[in-house]
């Protein structure tokens, strides 16, 4: 082989160990996060998962009391907090889980945490469909297929 081969072949080589490594580190991202022992999937089935199912049934039922829509505004606070933990210890790998997370998600809570506020259930139901935009998104992307 000449030097110039050997010189290429190397490159190459250098390269998919360079790709390989990156995209471990990507994926391990999205698993959990640098320092903490939370893993992401912990966190979709403790937090995310029963406030969104919260959301749903309330917003199913249609609120008719304080109670129920002090029970809204509760879950929708937490889906927005979990948007900053989905975000925070280096966890997020890419522009896509960043979108949803701060874009979909945090406002979608956001305008849902305001319709509640002010006990708007047609505004609550649309943000509400807004917010699990958020989840379609990164999941499609990052959720691995069973």
């Amino acid at each position: 082989m000449s030097v110039l081969s050997k010189r290429h072949v190397l490159g190459i080589g250098t390269l998919l160990i360079v790709l390989t490594v990156a995209l471990t580190v990507g994926q391990a991202q999205v698993k959990k996060g640098k320092s903490r022992p939370l893993r992401t999937g912990q966190l979709m089935k403790g937090l995310v998962k029963p406030n969104c199912d919260g959301l749903k049934k309330g917003l199913e039922a249609a609120p008719a009391s304080e109670e129920a829509w002090e029970s809204l505004g509760l879950h929708a606070a937490l889906i927005n907090e979990a948007s900053f933990v989905l975000m925070d210890d280096g966890r997020c790998p890419d522009g896509v889980w960043a979108d949803a997370a701060t874009k979909a998600l945090r406002q979608g809570s956001a305008d849902l945490l305001k319709a509640v506020e002010m006990k708007d259930y047609a505004a609550a139901k649309s943000s509400f469909g807004n917010l699990t935009k958020a989840c379609s998104a990164c999941h499609e992307k990052h959720k691995e297929k069973k």
